[in-house]
């Protein structure tokens, strides 16, 4: 590959190189070629209402953590994580915290719908996953660092017990959405990176159901204190 035809890419963001070329520039940059290249390669791919989707990953964890940087940087209107902990997300992003209240300064509205970690629904979770880290332990990791940033922050947060079973984590018109399996932890399930094209499509869905959980969820300042502590 030539200086001139990376230059000619970067010029021109129609122009989408051979898929094996693709494979090399993903492996050395460590970022997907549909991140890269969406709007060229969805065009040329997908016709359907899978051209929402942008990328599959068989596993959470294998989403590169560079793609999740990119998503939280470019969001400047909502940014939503609608996981039942949210906890990995504190583990492998330092500062996020500072960085979502900086967002928050700047116009962009912060949520957070969290799993109740007094609730009925986390009990019978943490009795299926058996591990020493259990839900309710990973639920109040996400308190306390939300506690840090402080309610003055203007990041907002509620409960709800909806979303066992469907993890959605939404940054302006992109969206990574896992559906959990069995009794397989959050980053053993599978997650799908999607771009909203237009209405009704598989963006639209679930950013209606995390709008009604969002809508029926009781909000996290103010809770009771065994809810929290």
């Amino acid at each position: 590959m030539s200086t001139k035809t990376a230059e000619r890419w970067l010029s021109n963001p129609a122009r989408v190189p051979h898929p094996r070329t693709r494979d090399g520039v993903e492996a050395a940059l460590g970022v997907s070629a549909d991140v890269l290249w969406p709007k060229s390669v969805r065009s040329t791919m997908k016709v359907g209402a899978d051209r929402e989707i942008v990328s599959a990953y068989p596993y959470r964890n294998a989403c590169p953590r560079a793609v999740w940087a990119a998503l939280i940087h470019s969001a400047t209107r909502n940014i939503t994580f609608a996981g039942y902990t949210n906890y990995f997300v504190w583990q492998e992003h330092p500062r996020l915290a500072a960085r979502l209240a900086a967002k928050v300064a700047a116009g962009c509205e912060v949520r957070f719908l969290l799993g109740d970690p007094a609730s009925a629904v986390t009990r019978r979770r943490e009795e299926i996953e058996g591990v020493p880290l259990t839900v309710s332990t990973r639920i109040r990791i996400t308190l306390a660092a939300l506690e840090e940033a402080g309610e003055r922050s203007g990041i907002e947060a509620r409960f709800s017990d909806e979303h066992i079973a469907l993890s959605v984590f939404a940054f302006d018109d992109q969206m990574l959405v896992t559906p959990h399996l069995s009794s397989l932890l959050g980053h053993e399930s599978p997650m799908l990176h999607l771009r909203r094209l237009g209405e009704d499509g598989l963006y639209d869905r679930f950013a209606g159901h995390v709008a009604a959980l969002w809508e029926d969820g009781r909000p996290v300042w103010g809770a009771p204190a065994d809810a929290r502590s």
